[in-house]
């Protein structure tokens, strides 16, 4: 007669487990995910419901008053334009840049290749805030500053960018680039036509942090810009914050607005960040 053998500890342990990661990550979603709800939550809410006692989760009265204020009391339309001009064109020119620089670094040989890209690696150690005097000086010499060029130009090269396009042009089978080469094709239609589509994924992934580190970018701007319209969305907010101390439906509608961009990009790249993550674990 067979009998029926009671299951193991570890068994049990194993079935276990994949339920208490499951509920540990949606703890720590929520702890991260809460403060924008409650944040996108207070931005249609009125002023009084925000500070009513006992706080509620959902406005009650939802209205869209919060953002037409904000649009009419502060000139929040230059603003983006501002954050929108600097972000773009510092994550165009530093992909262009990036991908450039890792496919030189990476397929052509020149006298002090290996040291000048450890000298590029070296700077990621530098910390930004001891390149602001030096950017200042270099910015004020050129005449620059209180302009957007100020903003774009400390940006355009990022070795961090030639880093990881390099390490996922090294992939690519020179075999393939001397085939080109054979069949006529210049040097330039090969990095076009063959090496940035096969880098695309690296490429999409640095664009999505470039542009998330430069429309977030608080410092530079404080040091480089004077007047109000010139502003970026970070620096301005800091302005408007300080005016509008105890408006906090204001407040929160100014910065769900500023948080919309970084959203939009995230939703659009997110698989390829996730892609290019993966293949540079792999390497």
């Amino acid at each position: 007669m067979a009998t029926l053998l009671p299951s193991r500890p570890g068994r049990r342990q194993r079935d276990l487990w994949p339920w208490l990661l499951v509920a540990t990550l949606a703890v720590a979603s929520l702890v991260f995910v809460l403060p924008l709800l409650l944040m996108l939550a207070a931005a249609f809410k009125p002023s009084a419901e925000i500070l009513q006692s006992p706080p509620t989760l959902l406005p009650q009265s939802p209205t869209l008053d919060n953002f037409r204020t904000v649009l009419a009391e502060a000139p929040y339309g230059a603003w983006y334009r501002n954050s929108l001009v600097v972000a773009g064109a510092v994550t165009f020119l530093a992909m262009a840049t990036s991908a450039l620089g890792g496919y030189i670094f990476a397929k052509f040989e020149f006298p002090l290749k290996k040291p000048l890209f450890a000298l590029v690696l070296a700077t990621l150690m530098i910390p930004f805030p001891v390149l602001l005097i030096p950017n200042y000086l270099v910015a004020n010499r050129l005449g620059l500053l209180n302009s957007l060029w100020a903003l774009i130009l400390p940006g355009v090269v990022s070795a961090f960018g030639i880093f990881l396009v390099r390490q996922f042009v090294a992939g690519i089978p020179s075999d393939l680039i001397e085939a080109a080469r054979l069949d006529g094709a210049s040097e330039w239609a090969i990095f076009l036509r063959i090496v940035v589509p096969l880098v695309r994924p690296a490429l999409a992934a640095l664009g999505v942090f470039t542009f998330l580190a430069s429309w977030n970018d608080y410092l530079w701007p404080l040091v480089a810009i004077n007047d109000l319209e010139k502003s970026t969305l970070p620096l301005a907010l800091t302005f408007f914050n300080s005016v509008n101390a105890t408006r906090y439906d204001l407040v929160m509608a100014a910065a769900t607005m500023a948080v919309v961009p970084v959203l939009v990009v995230f939703l659009i790249f997110q698989r390829q960040i996730v892609k290019a993550l993966v293949l540079a674990g792999m390497k």
